[in-house]
């Protein structure tokens, strides 16, 4: 599975393969993946901000 595909699936963007099997530490992981994905998003997006500031 590529990075951007699984990228996508945390982030509802993608449907998730119905045939893989989720058992409840795979849905865990996936949820913490999830949040972490959202925080690195939202600092990049503070960052950027600040730098246009700043300029």
């Amino acid at each position: 599975m590529g990075v951007w595909r699984q990228i996508a699936e945390y982030l509802y963007l993608k449907k998730k393969d119905p045939s893989r099997r989720d058992t409840t530490s795979i849905k865990y992981m996936h949820g913490i993946n999830r949040i972490s994905l959202l925080l690195f998003l939202l600092a990049l997006i503070v960052m950027l901000v600040r730098f246009v500031k700043s300029c």
